[in-house]
């Protein structure tokens, strides 16, 4: 395996020998990055300048409508929301609680409590009330995973009902390196879940020790996805993202609250391949490595932050058509594409049928270089309002954050708001949120951090 982490620093060289390598193992095409916002021909992906700026500004590739996305079976549509201005926010972070062990994911429960779940890739759930991390973990699966790399415990979702429905979902790298989905529930004791009452739901084969994805959520119409890798080694070897066969590299969406024979869950009726060719669990198709996204608590937007391969890492936008939840049946262009480039073939590929990303960055820049995308949240909490309605994301080797506008048409304006030389360095592995809407920050290396911002005078 090649050195995933680029950045020289002592620190990071130690992060890699633990993190979640985000990125493929084997080659791919020669780095393209952006500059002068210059965008990569989709039917050429020659090799570019160094991507310094801060801020991207794309063209729309050639294939693509004049909101910069190619035909696709879902018609976005701008939602109604508060203008956001980017160049206005300076960010900040603030110490929340330190000593995690290779913490990927902060979330809450959405019961009123205002507790913070950390999740550690490890294989624990420990709580954050009250200021203080509870000795106790929530629950302990560290006998039941594989850890390293990029497997592990990975994901947790609450029953959007929880605690009236006392459920939970975890995803994590079973003990035969297959993804596994599995629900809990609470014990008598909030602060402690019941180990004993684990049962399966999925059980997805993995090929290869990367590309997990690790991500789940309920949407907004309360069923609940997962999102899921290609299944690893470096291209995509198997095309499995494009096929309809294949649960990998693919977002899935599931019924929990009803049982389908032997299965702990259902799937919708109205998933776009029930009844037709394709697994009925399949919501959306065409990702790399999903490795974190979110629902836009207002608008319902999904925002997909798909890790790329050796050249561009991107952002992917979807929002609902009508009463049709956001990204049924996107295809989101994964092996044919990297980003806005070809990628199989190098060129001439097609865009017809797939959806362009809402924005993309380079790996090699100035200073520390980028490496894997960790996807973010758009702002809905009341504490920073110059931060509201804004979409941010971050690097993970670089620890670079920027925000943009859900509002922004494809190919959209990223502006730069922490850089690599920012205090703490940060090994970026998850964006948070608490259920007021307030925004966090998890560092692999331990820590979690609340995010701030304040007006640009």
């Amino acid at each position: 395996m090649r050195d995933l982490l680029r950045s020289p620093s002592a620190s990071r060289l130690l992060v890699g020998l633990a993190v979640l390598s985000l990125l493929a193992l084997g080659y791919g095409p020669a780095r393209v990055t952006l500059a002068d916002g210059a965008s990569p021909d989709v039917s050429s992906a020659g090799s570019g300048g160094s991507g310094a700026d801060a801020s991207l500004d794309l063209r729309a590739p050639a294939g693509a409508d004049a909101a910069g996305s190619a035909s696709t079976p879902e018609a976005v549509s701008a939602p109604a929301a508060t203008a956001f201005d980017p160049t206005k926010v300076v960010l900040g972070i603030t110490l929340v609680k330190s000593g995690f062990s290779s913490p990927v994911l902060v979330t809450n429960a959405g019961d009123g409590s205002r507790r913070l779940f950390v999740v550690e890739q490890t294989g624990r759930i420990k709580i954050i009330s009250g200021g203080v991390t509870l000795a106790t973990p929530f629950l302990d699966l560290r006998t039941a995973i594989t850890t390293g790399g990029e497997r592990g415990l990975l994901g947790l979702a609450f029953h959007p009902d929880y605690p009236a429905h006392p459920y939970f979902y975890v995803n994590f790298t079973d003990r035969n390196g297959n993804t596994a989905i599995d629900r809990f529930m609470v014990s008598s004791n909030r602060n402690v879940a019941n180990r004993a009452s684990g049962v399966r739901l999925l059980t997805i084969g993995q090929p290869y020790p990367n590309h997990n994805g690790g991500n789940l959520a309920f949407g907004p119409d309360g069923y609940l996805y997962i999102g899921m890798g290609d299944g690893g080694s470096g291209g995509d070897p198997g095309n499995r993202a494009q096929s309809l066969n294949s649960l990998l590299g693919k977002m899935l969406r599931i019924d929990v609250n009803h049982s389908s024979g032997t299965r702990h869950y259902r799937s919708p009726a109205t998933n776009p391949y029930v009844g037709r060719t394709g697994l009925d669990e399949i919501w959306s198709r065409g990702l790399r490595n999903p490795w974190r996204w979110s629902f836009d608590r207002l608008t319902g937007q999904l925002w997909i932050a798909d890790v790329g391969q050796d050249r561009w890492e991107e952002i992917d936008r979807s929002s609902r058509h009508g009463t049709t939840p956001a990204g049924r049946a996107v295809n989101y262009g994964w092996n044919v594409l990297e980003g806005f480039a070809c990628f199989k073939p190098m060129t001439g590929c097609s865009t017809s049928g797939k959806q362009m990303p809402q924005t993309v960055y380079g790996h090699v820049v100035s200073g520390a270089d980028n490496c894997a995308v960790t996807g973010g949240f758009v702002y809905r909490g009341s504490a920073y309002p110059v931060l509201a309605g804004g979409y941010l994301f971050g690097d993970f080797c670089s620890g670079r954050i920027w925000v943009m506008s859900p509002l922004a048409s494809s190919p959209a304006k990223a502006t730069l708001v922490r850089d690599a030389t920012a205090s703490p360095q940060l090994a970026i592995s998850s964006f948070g949120e608490d259920e007021r809407g307030e925004l966090y920050v998890c560092d692999l290396n331990g820590a979690i951090y609340r995010i701030t911002a304040t007006a640009k005078l």
